[in-house]
């Protein structure tokens, strides 16, 4: 609907996750999101609020409801934040790669040799 019907220029590529109904079906709440800075972001909630009653319009067509929605449309904080966390990930990622690369060549022995010395040790024999 926003893509196809909504003519205002300044809804650009919004991108719609979620979408919830109150219980009474009096409230709608849009979530959505879109690619671009914050000055991107601020033009499209002052075009999204421009269309709501547009959508509202659209709503009372299609859904032959008795009293329609209200439509609030809301930012999706989510998308930002997984965006945030996938590439706190990657820089985990990479700095471990980096370690791995400049760490110096480990001791040849495997956990099992190293106790096994370790016993022998404290046993005091020498160790084969």
């Amino acid at each position: 609907m926003l893509a196809t019907e909504v003519r205002d220029p300044g809804v650009g590529l919004v991108t719609v996750t979620r979408a919830k109904v109150t219980g009474d079906l009096s409230l709608t709440r849009i979530y959505w999101t879109i690619l671009g800075d914050a000055a991107e972001r601020k033009k499209t909630v002052k075009a999204l609020e421009r269309a709501t009653g547009f959508v509202r319009h659209l709503l009372a067509e299609r859904l032959g409801l008795r009293r329609v929605p209200e439509v609030k449309f809301i930012y999706d904080e989510s998308v930002a934040a997984q965006s945030r966390i996938e590439e706190i990930l990657l820089e985990i990622h990479a700095a471990d790669a980096a370690r791995t690369v400049d760490a110096p060549a480990a001791d040849p022995t495997t956990p099992a040799d190293a106790r096994e010395q370790s016993a022998e040790r404290r046993s005091g024999e020498e160790p084969t």
